[in-house]
């Protein structure tokens, strides 16, 4: 029989479940939440999901073949393909970003073509994975985080970067308010979060010239910020979207990955 065992003993008496992965434990965290699916518990994400939408580069080419609007994205491998990958962003200034990185974290702003090979150069040194994008500049060094619930937009909130900062997380200093968005923010949000496969997502948008563009797709997003901006009970929300949807065996896969 399938159990889950914690500080020593079995654990009982639950009905649902809402995965809280950290990013040091990602491969650990959704074999736990498999295992609950397993047994037939409700999980507000699955493990499937959780772990599509972690994958940074599987993320964009699922959003992109649905339609959703991206940075222009690309990677490689090969060491011969360094300028034609500057190129294929639209050149410097332009953004390397590892794929494991959180919180802005291995996230940087290449200024020069120079300062953009040095950097991807170091990156393959390191044998690290990473992805290249366009900078988009009008955005600011501001984006828009969406909060998703169930196929709708809850909370919204504007992220600001400090002075001198491209990056808008809260984790480095930005600061946050409340915002109106468009329903085409609000029409990609909560498409983006359905591709993923997510009940629970928070969803980060740039603003464009060319329309909303899809940041990141977070399975485990941070309430804190957004309930301060808005004033909302976004955990609340959460418990009643659980409330209406837990019950056993309730996913997409049934449990079997």
């Amino acid at each position: 029989r399938p159990s889950i065992h914690y500080a020593g003993g079995e654990l009982t008496g639950y009905d649902a479940v809402i995965p809280r992965i950290g990013a040091s434990v990602p491969f650990y965290g959704t074999a736990v939440v498999r295992q609950f699916e397993m047994m037939g518990v409700y999980s507000v994400n699955e493990s499937v999901a959780i772990s599509r939408s972690r994958d940074k580069l599987r993320s964009s080419q699922l959003l992109s073949r649905k339609g959703i609007g991206l940075p222009v994205t690309g990677f490689a491998h090969s060491t011969r393909a360094t300028d034609d990958l500057i190129q294929m962003v639209g050149g410097a200034p332009l953004i390397v970003k590892l794929l494991e990185g959180t919180q802005g974290k291995g996230v940087i702003l290449a200024e020069t073509e120079k300062a953009a090979e040095s950097t991807i150069e170091a990156f393959r040194a390191l044998k690290t994975r990473f992805l290249v994008q366009e900078f988009v500049k009008e955005a600011g060094g501001a984006d828009i985080r969406c909060l998703v619930v169930g196929g709708k937009v809850v909370a919204a909130m504007k992220r600001q970067g400090k002075a001198g900062e491209f990056r808008s997380n809260l984790h480095r200093g930005g600061s946050s308010s409340k915002i109106r968005i468009t329903p085409e923010e609000r029409s990609t949000a909560v498409r983006s979060a359905k591709v993923m496969g997510l009940g629970v997502a928070g969803v980060d948008l740039l603003r464009s010239n060319h329309g909303p563009l899809v940041m990141e797709v977070n399975s485990s997003p941070g309430l804190e910020g957004i309930e301060k901006a808005t004033e909302l009970d976004v955990a609340g929300m959460i418990i009643e979207h659980i409330e209406k949807n837990a019950r056993p065996h309730n996913t997409r896969t049934k449990g079997h990955g």
